[in-house]
């Protein structure tokens, strides 16, 4: 069960759980069954869609973000969910820990050390003359406020200092943009929340309007035209949640199955968009990329 927050990333996001599935043996049709239920950002539909497979008699639910999972987990509590791709599962109150995550709940979380730090000083390395990095988080989402820490605890090892501007309402963003612009802001750092997915038009709007470098946390937003993004795959992800569902369909239990935290992680750079920015950015910097977008 999806929220959505990935936009245009959802299908391949669904493909490659599916190849994970086949590569153990499944084969959607034949030897199993998937029900899909997709928000497409309207988190208000999530307790609904999760009810709706609840009622289907589902023998695990797999879902992607922290809203579709709490929603999950508060139509069932028998019903194995299995998270997909969520920020920090136990600052959210979705597990009791990542070891340990009790209850029917159990999955994978992109949460990781040092993401947030190779973040900055990638940003760095693209456009060596920024040195105030506007970051947008929400305080209601734990996930965020954590990466905001680190960016604060990082920033000063590669000459930078961080502006935290809260957004967590759609109207919030206006405040944030005119304070970036009176603060001298000269980049932006997102941290790829499902939020800030939701509306990320109005990001990508206003850093070209103003000529701002950007980093984010996934591919997707990068794909739509926005700079450069490093952090976990995804993709990989959803073939990893794939191992669970089989496990848990061959007895396992929920609560016996740690939640795993990422181990691919990739960059990927729009070169037209950079070029746009007028950066050069480093050969070195592409021969790192997994994607290069031109």
């Amino acid at each position: 069960m999806s929220d959505g927050t990935l936009g245009g990333s959802g299908p391949s996001l669904h493909e490659a759980f599916l190849h994970g599935l086949r590569d153990l043996g499944y084969v959607e049709g034949q030897t199993i069954a998937i029900e899909r239920r997709d928000a497409e950002g309207q988190f208000e539909l999530l307790p609904e869609l999760a009810a709706e497979l609840v009622g289907r008699k589902v023998d695990v639910i797999v879902t992607m973000g922290v809203p579709g999972t709490r929603a999950a987990i508060q139509a069932t509590t028998t019903i194995p969910i299995v998270i997909a791709v969520a920020g920090d599962p136990v600052g959210a109150g979705l597990v009791a820990s990542l070891a340990r995550p009790g209850g029917n709940v159990t999955g994978l979380s992109v949460m990781a050390p040092d993401v947030v730090a190779r973040q900055l000083e990638i940003l760095k390395e693209a456009a060596p003359q920024i040195a105030r990095v506007a970051a947008l988080y929400n305080l209601t989402l734990s996930a965020t406020v954590l990466a905001l820490r680190e960016a604060q605890a990082a920033a000063p090892r590669v000459g930078l200092t961080i502006l935290p501007l809260e957004v967590r309402a759609l109207d919030a963003f206006d405040d944030a943009f005119a304070t970036m612009l009176r603060l001298g802001a000269d980049a932006l750092l997102t941290f790829g929340d499902g939020f800030t997915r939701v509306h990320q038009s109005r990001i990508f709007d206003f850093a070209t309007k103003n000529r701002l470098p950007v980093m984010y946390g996934g591919r997707d937003f990068v794909q739509g035209g926005g700079l450069m993004a490093y952090g976990p795959s995804y993709p990989h992800l959803f073939r990893r949640a794939a191992s669970y569902v089989d496990r848990i369909l061959k007895g396992a239990k929920p609560a016996d199955l740690p939640v795993e935290q990422p181990t691919k992680f990739e960059l990927v750079i729009n070169l037209k968009t950079a070029q746009e920015l007028g950066l050069t950015i480093p050969p070195t910097l592409l021969f790192q990329a997994d994607e290069v977008i031109r």
